[in-house]
């Protein structure tokens, strides 16, 4: 599927260098440090993260301080996000920066990472089952700090900082294993939360979890030709009612207003950030025609194409 909406990797990151503090590898790695009051003062950042972006590449955020009432969008779910509060995703996945206190942004200080998938890879570590282990059973790709661990990921984060800045030879090498060590920390503070959430859920609750996570992922990936859940439930090997049934139970949402979410964010992300027609835009998600393009729309956002691209 072609990348329609605007993506978010270190070349956009060091992009950003007069509103962040950024300490960087080449085009691999990146340790960054943003204050509310940077941003406030110009809302470039702001700007960027209030419409949807696809992530390119591993990225770990840490609010360290920020007592207002942040909301983050995470593939079409909603998190709050509060002081301490670490969120890692992975390659592909969609962001919005949904709700946030104008009143107290000023006082806010994020820490974030962005690794690259060549970077990770040559990581001692499976990182992408580790991670998908842990939003399966917590269903949350976020946790909350404690002190002790706060004080932990505080040092690992000076570390690093030292080191990228540092004249040392074969930084890449050290970073990577100071991040493989990071994991394993992860994994530990994961896992209280892992087993309490088993405790809590049977075998058929597990794998309705599973299943839904693995629809959603394949949305993702197909939505803009596949819009039946026939297509998926193939994939998965399951009947499409059992599939509904599924998606229903987990979400309680149905499977067909799922695919379409997904439809309605490619076409806004093409209408913002593309100078396209819309008689291209059309023929790129699948419609038949722009006058099932614009019905499909307007009955999802009250807007016309035309409408919300003047707007």
């Amino acid at each position: 599927m072609e990348n329609t909406l605007q993506t978010i990797g270190i070349p956009q990151i060091l992009a950003l260098a007069p509103y962040i503090e950024e300490h960087s590898i080449g085009s691999d790695f990146i340790l960054g440090e943003v204050s509310g009051r940077r941003v406030e003062s110009n809302r470039v950042i702001l700007d960027m993260l209030k419409y949807p972006v696809r992530l390119d590449g591993y990225v770990i955020f840490f609010l360290k301080k920020g007592d207002g009432s942040f909301q983050l969008d995470f593939n079409l779910n909603t998190y709050e996000i509060h002081e301490r509060s670490l969120l890692i995703t992975a390659p592909g996945n969609i962001i919005r920066l949904s709700v946030y206190d104008e009143d107290r942004i000023a006082d806010s200080e994020l820490i974030f990472a962005l690794l690259s998938k060549d970077f990770v890879s040559n990581m001692h570590v499976d990182f992408d089952k580790t991670l998908q282990e842990a939003i399966r059973f917590l269903e949350s790709p976020c946790l909350t700090l404690n002190e002790e661990q706060l004080d932990i990921a505080s040092d690992y984060f000076s570390l690093a900082r030292k080191i990228i800045r540092s004249q040392m030879d074969n930084k890449r090498e050290i970073i990577s294993s100071l991040l493989t060590s990071i994991t394993y920390l992860a994994v530990n503070l994961w896992r209280s939360d892992i087993a309490s959430a088993k405790e809590h859920l049977d075998v058929s609750s597990l794998r309705v979890n599973q299943l839904y996570e693995q629809f959603i992922a394949l949305v993702s990936q197909h939505h803009n030709k596949e819009r039946g859940m026939a297509f998926y439930a193939d994939r998965m090997h399951i009947t499409p009612k059992y599939l509904s049934k599924i998606v229903k139970q987990a979400s309680g949402r149905s499977g067909p207003d799922w695919i379409d979410a997904f439809v309605v964010l490619e076409a806004k992300n093409l209408l913002k950030y593309t100078d396209k027609p819309v008689k291209e835009i059309v023929w790129q998600l699948n419609f038949p025609n722009p006058s099932v393009f614009n019905k499909f729309f307007k009955k999802h956002t009250g807007l016309t194409p035309s409408e919300y691209r003047k707007g």
